[in-house]
């Protein structure tokens, strides 16, 4: 039986993967995203709107007639210079389809996008409401967050929380992080293992798949990071530069990295890109881990492997020419 489906942001990272696996479950989609898909085959699903118009974007959804909605449209960059009202996306476009998904009385569930960094360098939150965001982009997703705990929509709701996403079709990866390991530059500070939270994008909608298909008791009201289990930061970086350059990256003290980190912020300031800032240097030397413990026993394991989710990563690189440019 054919289901309907509508998503904002489908054509992000996220969206375009999430597209893709309900196309070959034969949806009935609907993408509502201010920016073209990226695959010429998702254009047709696709409808140009931006989620702060919320006249329109009500008027959307009840046509449409949803059954799901997955909410995934958001401003997710975290610069350091940026404001709470950078993110009005996050926050009034949440409102708006809020108030969209309490006018459309064919809606059975809906997913909220969230983030892991909601509750950033601060430990394990205590519950789902224990709130510590480290930038204006965690800011205003809690807002996000207490949006949907107030209007509490009358039917199955869920929030998820993405870890570090990654995988083929990466916005920035590509362009950063996988090429300067490509070009031997990286550097990996010593020390004490740091524990991170990643998500490889397979795995990632693979869980908000199977959310939209759980018993809503299990679902509902509930908050669920979506990724992998938390890893050593050395295993995920050296397994790209294995499967990159054949070689295991090299380890300097962290005194070393960060001299290049404050470099790299006064070269900010003249408007030149460095390999490194001081924000980079504290996410490479801070442990930060979300707790998967409640996805995985409701969800089951994470379908793909750290190692299967690196060698599909690279099969799409190889296909990039400018990665392998100079």
């Amino acid at each position: 039986m054919i289901t309907r489906i509508l998503i904002t942001g489908g054509s992000g990272f996220i969206g375009t993967y999430l597209v893709e696996e309900l196309l070959k479950r034969k949806f009935s989609i609907l993408n509502v995203d201010i920016t073209p898909p990226i695959e010429y085959s998702h254009i047709k699903f696709w409808k140009q709107l931006d989620i702060l118009s919320k006249k329109e974007l009500v008027t959307t959804v009840v046509d449409f007639a949803p059954e799901y909605l997955v909410h995934l449209a958001a401003r997710t960059d975290t610069e350091p210079e940026n404001t709470l009202e950078d993110y009005k996306t996050n926050t009034e476009g949440t409102a708006n389809i809020l108030s969209a998904i309490k006018s459309c009385p064919s809606i059975k569930k809906v997913i909220i996008t969230s983030t892991q960094f909601v509750h950033q360098y601060n430990g394990v939150p205590k519950n789902d409401e224990d709130f510590a965001p480290h930038t204006a982009y965690g800011q205003s997703k809690v807002i996000s967050e207490k949006l949907t705990r107030e209007s509490d929509p009358s039917c199955c709701w869920t929030i998820v929380r993405p870890t570090n996403v990654w995988g083929p079709r990466h916005p920035r990866y590509a362009k950063e992080f996988w090429y300067v390991l490509k070009k031997g530059k990286y550097l990996h500070p010593g020390g004490k293992a740091v524990i991170r939270s990643y998500g490889y994008v397979g795995n990632v909608v693979d869980q908000i798949l199977k959310i939209l298909n759980e018993d809503p008791a299990r679902v509902h009201q509930q908050v669920f990071y979506v990724g992998d289990e938390p890893i050593n930061l050395y295993d995920w970086v050296n397994g790209f530069s294995l499967a990159l350059t054949c070689k295991n990256i090299r380890i300097v003290p962290r005194f070393v990295v960060k001299s290049a980190a404050v470099v790299g912020d006064i070269l900010r300031t003249a408007n030149i890109k460095f390999p490194i800032t001081l924000s980079r240097y504290k996410s490479m030397t801070q442990s930060n881990s979300a707790p998967m413990e409640k996805t995985f026993q409701v969800l089951g394991a994470p379908k793909y492997s750290l190692q299967q989710g690196i060698e599909e990563t690279v099969e799409w690189l190889k296909k990039q020419d400018k990665f392998w440019e100079n």
